[in-house]
């Protein structure tokens, strides 16, 4: 009986002997994994580190961007004020040469009509006075 309880205590220290060494190895192993992802991680925060100052790079040329079309626009909000104020000058021009040519148009009128009588009272004194002489003779 003490062979058997030799032979089991010799077997369970294998067995715990090859588990250390399982565990030694699996340790080892995941020393090396846990370096690995360390390294990894390392590469990945300076490429994040990277990304997030190019990233903030283009926010502040943006917001430059944003702010010199601000700028433009409000530049081309007073040219299309002194557009329209010009617009509204040609207008009014406008509207004044042809108020001017009703006028014109309206004397003209008129002075035909004096001009008409006036050739009528013209013709008529001229014959008037041909009678006259053809009378007179």
């Amino acid at each position: 009986m003490e062979v058997i309880l030799y032979s089991a205590l010799a077997i369970a220290v294998a067995a715990l002997l090859i588990l250390m060494i399982y565990m030694v190895i699996l340790l080892v192993n995941t020393k090396k994994t846990m370096e690995e992802v360390l390294k990894t991680l390392g590469k990945i925060d300076h490429q994040v580190k990277g990304v997030a100052g190019e990233a903030t790079e283009v926010v502040e040329k943006s917001k430059g961007l944003v702010d010199d079309l601000t700028h433009k626009s409000s530049q081309l909000d007073g040219l299309i004020q002194g557009a329209k104020g010009i617009g509204d000058t040609v207008e009014d021009f406008n509207k004044s040469l042809q108020q001017l040519s009703n006028i014109i148009s309206k004397h003209s009128k008129e002075d035909q009509e004096k001009a008409a009588q006036a050739v009528k009272w013209g013709a008529s004194i001229f014959e008037y006075w041909n009678k006259r002489k053809t009378n007179s003779n």
